[in-house]
């Protein structure tokens, strides 16, 4: 079912745009691990390419430790924008100064592969970012939190953490998932021009690296919210696509 129409009464150009739950492929259960857990099998993924359950259902009740009974503030600057995959009682915009989008997670499978890695988006730091955040209303936080830690930490490549994040209504402390330093995925050394020709070459089971890329850039401009690289970030892929004889998804 659709959202509420009070949802958007600070966001009305959002009302339309964003995929209700039910509607998401994003809200899913356990089984999904299973079906992925038997291609891992197939391909011959190398061992921990996924976040154990035990060790995922830990991580969010530490890190929601006495946040379970109040409502949950999160702050979304990729998919989670448009595709929550979870039942939201409130939107706003909202800007993150310190931190950024960028291209700075390798991508194994999905949309790239072991031998041509692509890259995925991660918040990291530096800058400053615009996106959204969005409120969890108390008696369901336990269970959409659920749903969104199979998600967001499903690789565990990301740190839930909590910041201050500004909005036109006023600051609130939102849940944050920004990239784990520590994490083998992660590639702090890759540059713009390297970014730029791994997401253009990159491509797997789902399709090209790009066409993630280039529906991050039509989402965040549909739903009016700027970055300047990564716009510089799709036009130097696409020009990469272009020279070697690929074209945009």
């Amino acid at each position: 079912m659709p959202f509420p129409p009070h949802v958007f009464r600070h966001t009305p150009a959002l009302r339309g745009l964003i995929t209700p739950p039910d509607a998401s492929e994003m809200r899913f259960g356990q089984d999904r691990f299973d079906e992925l857990d038997e291609q891992a099998r197939e391909e011959g993924w190398p061992p921990g390419w996924r976040m154990d359950h035990d060790a995922r259902e830990a991580n969010r009740q530490a890190v929601l430790a006495n946040r379970m009974t109040r409502d949950l503030w999160v702050f979304a600057y990729g998919s989670l924008i448009w595709d929550p995959a979870v039942h939201v009682e409130e939107y706003r915009y909202g800007a993150l100064p310190g931190w950024r989008r960028r291209f700075c997670m390798r991508l194994d499978g999905g949309r790239g592969t072991y031998d041509r890695p692509g890259l995925m988006a991660a918040l990291d730091e530096g800058g400053h970012c615009d996106g959204v955040v969005f409120r969890i209303p108390a008696a369901l936080v336990d269970r959409e939190t659920q749903f969104m830690w199979r998600r967001e930490m499903f690789a565990g490549a990301y740190r839930p953490v909590f910041f201050e994040v500004g909005t036109p209504q006023g600051p609130v402390e939102a849940l944050t998932f920004v990239m784990d330093h520590d994490n083998p995925r992660y590639m702090p050394e890759v540059s713009e021009e390297e970014a730029a020709r791994m997401i253009a070459l990159a491509e797997g089971r789902l399709g090209p690296n790009f066409a993630y890329l280039d529906s991050l850039v039509r989402h965040l401009d549909e739903l009016g919210i700027t970055d300047a690289d990564i716009h510089r970030l799709h036009a130097i892929a696409g020009a990469i696509r272009a020279e070697a004889g690929l074209y945009p998804p």
